[in-house]
């Protein structure tokens, strides 16, 4: 039963989380958004799009086929550019879609449907959508200022974000995650492993990192004080910090306290180890 309760967990969640909205100018509107401006073209198949988030609003990517990539920069402003290929299709047909709302930004590749029925969007928060054997892939590029959340959702791709600054949500389905960030992060997907190095261990809540084939890897600051749960079918749970623990210790799971407990952290794999380690 609890096999049956992750897959269907994360991969509902992988699938569902692919979709943002439209929009274009440098500031951000009130609770109506609207969609503005079309792509400055930098080259046959590419998109660019740069404009001010305010800290601690995210930037969002949604997309579908291809991978993500964030880095930080040294700038005010955060810098988007989206490369299209494809085998056969026609990569003019998915269209490069940028919203401003009161959350932030959010960017999403939205491909054309192949029949009749409910047209494919772009909304805040992630959403639906369909390729119809479409093969364009779109990768994406982010260039991430100091303080400004990263969200990055993608399908059938990897996503990456190296040494940013602020908060990451990041997921997949068919692709690895890696993060690294001064702040702290969450990470789904469905095959493929998730490496992640937190530079903030203050989270409020609960986070997780979550997936089914693959291995989870996460480092967190020395002095963290967490609830850990940790949970994989056919791997090694390892930790290097020391742990009260809660219940019984075996292969699949782990439970206990790190420091003086208090937020809660969530490691879920069935196939691969699971190491939680602690950054010098």
């Amino acid at each position: 039963m609890r096999l049956n309760r992750i897959i269907c967990l994360v991969a509902v969640t992988g699938i569902c989380t692919v979709q943002a909205a439209e929009k274009t100018d440098n500031h951000l509107p009130g609770p109506n958004p609207i969609t503005v401006s079309s792509p400055r073209e930098i080259g046959q198949n590419d998109f660019h799009w740069q404009g001010v988030v305010a800290p601690e609003r995210a930037i969002e990517i949604n997309g579908i086929k291809g991978n993500i990539r964030a880095e930080a920069t040294s700038g005010s402003e955060v810098e988007v550019v989206a490369n299209k290929h494809a085998g056969r299709s026609n990569p003019d047909d998915v269209q490069i879609r940028v919203l401003k709302h009161d959350g932030g930004v959010t960017i999403c590749a939205v491909y054309p449907r192949g029949d009749p029925g409910e047209p494919n969007v772009c909304v805040p928060g992630g959403g639906s959508s369909h390729t119809h054997n479409n093969d364009v892939r779109v990768d994406f590029t982010v260039r991430v200022p100091s303080g400004v959340r990263l969200v990055a959702r993608t399908v059938d791709g990897d996503v990456e974000a190296a040494s940013l600054d602020g908060n990451v949500e990041a997921s997949s389905v068919l692709g690895s995650i890696r993060i690294s960030t001064a702040g702290y992060a969450r990470a789904k997907t469905v095959t493929g492993s998730i490496t992640a190095s937190l530079g903030n261990a203050n989270w409020p809540g609960q986070i997780e990192f979550e997936t089914i084939t693959g291995e989870i890897t996460l480092s967190l600051p020395a002095k963290s004080n967490t609830e850990l749960h940790a949970e994989s079918i056919s791997g090694i749970i390892s930790t290097e910090f020391p742990l009260t623990i809660q219940g019984s210790v075996n292969r699949q799971e782990m439970n206990g306290t790190i420091g003086n407990g208090g937020r809660k952290l969530v490691l879920k794999t069935i196939s691969g180890p699971i190491k939680l380690l602690r950054a010098t």
